[in-house]
């Protein structure tokens, strides 16, 4: 599904219906059919295309003839923005949200839902792909050119570093120093219930058994669809890219990994996999859903549904070996989508991986560790010093109960 095809028809048929606007530049073509609806775009559009039209016609026409045609010519662009204007306005002003990078204020709202396979509440999290993750670039690929000397254009055969005929812009080397590289990406829904603990005993490595204090979420993951790719338009022979589309697949995989992260001890834990906690927990939860844990989920296939009620797969994550002071802390989720960005260029560039950010804060001490109860969310203060206090535990600006980063 493409996120821009139906408003493309309609402006179209609105240059056809017009031909006076045969004349328009491609500013205001660009503005009706390739980018986003703004009232700037049209405006700016609308004057270049004026003076288009008037210089045009006072060397073609005479003076009655010459007012004519620049009334009708205005007519018909005042006339085509309007009618651009009430026919893409609701998907154009979806497209230009997200032509903008992410913030926290395009971030869905948690919604709660009951659960019949594992009564109670569940915190949804919402998939969240965006457009500018479907590609890298313009970059340099400076392993290339290094490892094939010989693409260069250089003496003796050209003195000036370029072919005699085709511009600089056509030789392989200048193409290697502006690429793009695009990809499909996709998204999981992510659903949890409320973290909790639970005392068990622990395989050790030395063949005991060793009882402790087991941290875990019982999680679903489900697959909605709308994943996005970069979908092409060919102008002459080449590809121009401006869109992306929507596509879904019969399922998905999820790749799980867990971290448990105490900024204010600046330690982190590793979702571990308990293969004696698994069946303790899933009777303790009431789940009677297949459970998995952070290995074996990644061999299940989430198939495709829309279905509100759809069961989804479920799964659980232990961490052992908590710190008991720990009050403020968040769990990163990676796994859920493929989206990744580069920091600068080069082999030696860091990759950077998109993970789903929860925070959680847990009111109590040492003792009686299980009658704590561990809450989801940024805990909010009418204090603005108590505020500001626990945001630095958790290293934010502003309250945030889940957010997508990279990291």
């Amino acid at each position: 599904m493409s996120l821009r095809g139906p408003q493309n028809d309609r402006h179209e048929s609105n240059l056809i219906l017009f031909p006076s606007l045969g004349r328009i530049t491609g500013q205001y073509r660009d503005a009706l059919t390739v980018k986003p609806m703004k009232l700037s775009y049209l405006a700016s559009a609308v004057r270049a295309d004026r003076v288009t039209v008037m210089s045009s016609t006072a060397r073609n026409a005479s003076a009655a003839g010459h007012c004519r045609s620049v009334g009708n010519s205005c007519l018909a662009l005042v006339f085509a923005v309007g009618m651009a204007l009430a026919t893409g306005q609701a998907v154009n002003a979806q497209e230009l949200d997200t032509a903008e990078a992410p913030s926290a204020s395009d971030l869905e709202p948690v919604r709660t839902e009951m659960t019949q396979f594992a009564p109670g509440i569940v915190n949804v999290i919402a998939p969240a792909p965006h457009p500018q993750e479907t590609f890298t670039g313009p970059m340099t690929l400076q392993s290339l050119i290094d490892a094939h000397p010989e693409i260069e254009w250089g003496a003796p055969n050209f003195t000036n570093g370029r072919p005699n005929y085709d511009p600089r812009t056509r030789t392989l080397v200048e193409m290697a120093r502006q690429v793009t590289l695009r990809r499909e990406v996709y998204c999981l829904e992510f659903s949890f219930k409320p973290l909790r603990m639970i005392y068990m005993d622990v395989p050790q490595p030395n063949g005991r058994m060793a009882r402790k204090l087991v941290w875990y979420m019982v999680y679903r993951v489900r697959y909605r669809g709308g994943d996005l790719r970069p979908a092409a338009d060919m102008v002459g022979q080449s590809p121009i890219y401006k869109r992306v589309e929507a596509v879904s697949y019969d399922s998905r995989r999820a790749f799980p990994m867990l971290v448990l992260e105490d900024f204010v001890a600046d330690k982190k834990y590793l979702d571990r996999v308990l293969p004696t906690a698994k069946q303790r927990i899933a009777v303790r939860e009431q789940i009677t859903a297949p459970l998995y844990d952070s290995l074996e989920i990644t061999s299940v296939n989430i198939p495709l549904s829309s279905d509100p009620d759809a069961p989804g797969v479920w799964g659980v994550a232990t961490w052992e070996d908590i710190d008991p002071n720990t009050d403020f802390f968040s769990v990163y989720i990676y796994g859920l989508t493929n989206a990744f960005q580069q920091e600068g260029e080069g082999d030696d560039a860091p990759y950077k991986k998109k993970a789903l950010r929860l925070n959680f804060y847990r009111p109590g001490d040492t003792i009686n560790q299980l009658e704590d109860q561990i809450r989801f969310g940024v805990p909010a203060h009418q204090d603005p010093a108590e505020q500001n206090y626990v945001l630095q535990q958790f290293g934010l600006e502003t309250r945030l109960d889940y957010e997508w980063v990279f990291r």
